[in-house]
């Protein structure tokens, strides 16, 4: 053989080295606007489930309903309060029967949604007016819900964590 191919042949080897190893996450990529392992209806229905799940979820705190919440809460459920504080499900669910919080309303806006199999994550504002151990929380706060699919094919909520907004130069 020519030894002036032998360059040539090299590159040429590792190009198609290179093109095998990058097969399968080219072929492994979802479509325009999809989602892996998660076809394009589903996703619309999981989309729409979620979307009832988060009202669900609104009414349970504004009307104080500690079994409403408690059907949307996963077992391991936890939060991190706009104080900083972590909380369980069962405190989450102590504090709305006891009254140690009390939401006169909640107007959800800016939601947005993405999907990662069989979790979702989901960001809001949400502009609050109420009380917890009477002081006022009210103002408006981002939160964030982690959804999780559970075995039976349920949503149920995992994590939950709130941040209150402040404006510029607000103090703390």
């Amino acid at each position: 053989m020519n030894s002036s191919f032998e360059p040539v042949r090299r590159r040429v080897a590792c190009a198609l080295l290179f093109l095998a190893a990058l097969a399968p996450s080219l072929s492994a990529a979802p479509p325009p606007g999809g989602v892996p392992g998660m076809p394009r209806g589903q996703k619309h229905e999981s989309r729409h489930e979620i979307e009832q799940l988060e009202e669900a979820w609104r009414n349970a705190m504004l009307k104080s309903d500690a079994a409403a919440l408690d059907a949307l809460l996963a077992e391991d459920y936890m939060a991190i309060t706009p104080s900083g504080t972590l909380q369980s499900k069962e405190e989450a669910l102590a504090s709305l029967r006891s009254g140690g919080m009390h939401l006169n309303s909640v107007t959800l806006s800016d939601r947005k949604m993405r999907f990662y199999g069989t979790t979702a994550l989901v960001t809001s504002k949400a502009e609050v007016s109420g009380t917890t151990t009477g002081r006022d929380i009210s103002g408006a706060f981002r939160y964030t819900h982690v959804y999780a699919r559970n075995k039976q094919g349920a949503w149920k909520i995992v994590s939950f964590e709130a941040n209150r907004i402040r404006e510029p130069g607000e103090k703390k």
